[in-house]
């Protein structure tokens, strides 16, 4: 063979791009708990979203790129009177999502927000079934959109499952931007080839650093980045069904792909076929706006504030035992300097409930951090411990724990009880009890942005499963315009 020269054949897609693919487009959702749970996904989502509204740092981004401009038929961003194009209505969607830190989560090798996707999903079905509508033809309805949720939520969860982004330095928005680009394409109309290629797309870009998730970095970006993701997934699939190109071999070619370029010369591993385990196992944040790795902490301070609260002065330090996920990414010492900063400390999160009995998204604040110095008192008291059954459990997939324990020592001598918390609310196997606390967090949502007559159209609505399911998606946007 001669030297010098790359041999110029153009392979096969890669496996894993091929699998995508025929799962979207050939799979038929037929899991009655799936349906179900994305339904409340839905409704948790949207939730989450309305309440970001209250946030001037979320709504300075939303809108058009260009001040005043038109779109015909343009998709709505729920809260809003905004009509927009598909790529920024995605943006705008994702990001008021994410914003606060509260919707669904997933957790595995990679971590991330499968509800993320929504974005993509709302926008596209929104401006086709307007589109659909004025020509006379039948427009998408929930029951396509929670199917799409649930493929996206697949496709984000299973490339998690065992593939750790993280620990080569990647945001796990790459996730959100592939399962985007592939339900995106689908609902566009898209083969399956074409769907390869908009997949072999999204691993080209090249990808998000974490840095904006970590110390000493941590910033707002994170709040927007999945908005990011959600978009592009839009915009890619928007470029292949203009007739561009793909490219088949983006994660296994030799020295260019992403396995040796992004991913240290490892290829993925896909533990399980697509079917729809991760909706019917994703985690729901419930009580409070946190980093989901912190969840059960912040239960075991509430649960031991009533012993502490006119104890405060006499502490002499707070254990935290915990998990190695949690310490690898929320824990951290030193000065908070923002919002985002605060809602990814495990000490901060924990020492909030403990001193004040609640946690709200209003306690990361600027102003009532500033105000309140005992917080950062009491953060220096914090002792941090992994349990290795904790990060056992977390892994296996029949558990998925996320544990925290805490016990609060006094300079008397005395103590409180250690109080352990394994798994979360928002977790399948307190699901019974999760689920009422759900349907009132969206309740409260709702009645954030909207007058009582719509907050209980909008509740009895989606509370009514087979009506929500026939519910033409833009009619169903109607509803949630300002």
């Amino acid at each position: 063979m001669t030297k010098n020269v790359d041999v110029n054949v153009r392979p096969e897609p890669d496996d894993v791009l091929v699998a995508i693919a025929d799962y979207v487009d050939q799979y038929k959702v037929s899991s009655e708990e799936a349906m179900q749970t994305a339904r409340y996904c839905l409704m948790d989502t949207l939730g989450c979203g309305l309440l970001a509204l209250r946030y001037p740092e979320c709504t300075k981004h939303l809108g058009p790129f260009v001040e005043g401009t038109t779109v015909p038929n343009g998709a709505r961003v729920p809260g809003t009177q905004l009509r927009l194009d598909p790529i920024k209505a995605a943006w705008d969607i994702g990001c008021i999502i994410r914003w606060l830190d509260y919707n669904d989560t997933w957790l595995a090798a990679e971590w991330g927000h499968p509800s993320d996707n929504l974005g993509a999903i709302l926008a596209v079905t929104d401006y086709l079934s307007q589109v659909k509508q004025a020509r006379g033809q039948v427009p998408f309805t929930i029951k396509d959109v929670l199917e799409a949720m649930i493929k996206a939520h697949e496709i984000q969860g299973v490339l998690a499952l065992e593939n750790s982004f993280n620990r080569v330095g990647l945001d796990h928005v790459v996730l959100v931007k592939v399962a985007s680009t592939a339900v995106a394409t689908k609902l566009k109309g898209a083969s399956k080839d074409q769907i390869i290629d908009a997949l072999s797309h999204a691993w080209v870009d090249g990808q998000s650093l974490r840095t904006y998730r970590h110390a000493p970095n941590a910033g707002s970006r994170k709040s927007w980045a999945a908005g990011d993701a959600t978009s592009r997934g839009v915009r890619l699939a928007d470029i292949v069904m203009r007739g561009e190109m793909g490219y088949p071999g983006v994660l296994s070619a030799p020295k260019w792909g992403f396995y040796d370029v992004l991913f240290k010369g490892n290829t993925f591993k896909l533990a399980q076929p697509f079917k729809s385990y991760v909706m019917e196992n994703v985690l729901f944040k419930i009580s409070y706006p946190a980093e989901f790795h912190a969840q059960t902490a912040v239960e075991a301070a509430m649960a031991l504030h009533p012993q502490v609260k006119d104890r405060i002065h006499d502490i002499e330090k707070v254990v935290i035992t915990t998990h190695e996920s949690a310490i690898r990414i929320i824990s951290k010492s030193g000065p908070l300097n923002n919002p985002a900063d605060r809602d990814h400390c495990l000490q901060y999160m924990a020492a909030v409930p403990l001193l004040y009995g609640s946690l709200t998204a209003d306690h990361y604040e600027d102003s009532f951090h500033q105000a309140h110095p005992e917080i950062d008192q009491l953060r220096e008291k914090m002792e941090i411990v992994e349990e290795p059954r904790f990060s056992q459990e977390y892994l296996e997939a029949d558990k998925r724990s996320i544990a925290n324990a805490m016990q609060v020592f006094f300079r008397d001598g005395s103590k409180t009880e250690q109080v352990t918390v394994e798994y979360p609310v928002g977790h399948r196997r307190r699901r019974e009890e999760g689920i009422p606390l759900l349907l009132e967090k969206f309740k409260q949502n709702l009645q954030t942005r909207y007058p009582a007559q719509r907050v209980e159209q909008i509740y009895q609505l989606c509370q009514n499963h087979q009506q929500l399911l026939e519910t033409p998606v833009n009619e169903f946007m109607d509803l949630l315009v300002i």
